[in-house]
């Protein structure tokens, strides 16, 4: 994909959790160590794609909420703290990239494609994750809940993650996992493709993402689809990820 010097770049911005990575073991435990030093039970993996999604102090909100136990503003900050000293001494021993990912990214790259990371994750954690995994360089750039002023689902998150990776907003695809990540591009004015394996409380497709893929071997042809149709300010919302190369 050639560029033009005033063309930049298009874009594929990434979130992390429940998209490129399956984080929720490594999440849930830290959650746990703070339910358990509370008196209240550990919570099953399973309870991870309701709990997960929205930042760890919404984490330990859910999570003291369905143990039955009422979390006061003071005590919330208190365990908001320790949860992100306990997660930052082993963020993702438990945790994997999902499968095709590094394959997609190296396809996308080698079409000319940027990568970023734009996730509600703090920095800190979201590089830990990032270097543990060996793929940190991959990315133009790569934006936490901490990195601007804003976070998802305020769209300049998004598009200054964007501007940060030397790209233009109307060349960039989100991928992403979850309502916030859809309402996030959607107010960015950018395609979402997301993915159903990751942290939602409802099916992904009821979100009405511009695509859903169901492994990361299609995301190129996917990233193609959604910006061929932009350009032509066609209604996307199809599931066909199988569009040829431009």
């Amino acid at each position: 994909m050639s560029q033009t010097e005033t063309q930049p770049p298009p874009v594929v911005v990434f979130d992390l959790d429940g998209t490129l990575a399956e984080t929720a073991p490594d999440i849930m435990r830290t959650l746990n160590v703070i339910l358990e030093r509370e008196g209240l039970a550990a919570l099953p993996l399973e309870r991870a794609r309701e709990l997960v999604g929205a930042g760890a102090r919404a984490l330990i909100e859910r999570g003291f909420r369905v143990s039955g136990r009422p979390l006061d503003d003071v005590t919330l900050e208190r365990l908001f703290e320790d949860f992100l000293l306990i997660y930052a001494d082993d963020v993702a021993s438990h945790s994997h990239l999902f499968d095709g990912v590094g394959e997609a990214m190296t396809a996308l790259s080698a079409e000319g494609f940027l990568l970023a990371v734009c996730t509600n994750k703090p920095i800190l954690h979201t590089r830990l994750i990032l270097d543990h995994f060996g793929v940190t360089a991959r990315f133009a750039a790569i934006a936490g809940r901490d990195s601007f002023p804003y976070h998802k689902p305020d769209p300049r998150h998004l598009t200054m993650t964007i501007a940060a990776a030397g790209g233009d907003p109307g060349r960039a695809v989100m991928i992403g996992d979850s309502r916030t990540d859809i309402e996030t591009a959607r107010a960015a004015g950018i395609p979402c493709i997301c993915v159903p394996f990751g942290y939602t409380d409802v099916p992904i497709e009821t979100l009405s993402p511009d695509l859903v893929i169901e492994h990361f071997d299609a995301l190129p042809g996917a990233v193609r689809q959604v910006l061929r149709l932009a350009r032509a300010d066609e209604p996307a919302r199809i599931l066909d990820a199988s569009a040829p190369a431009d």
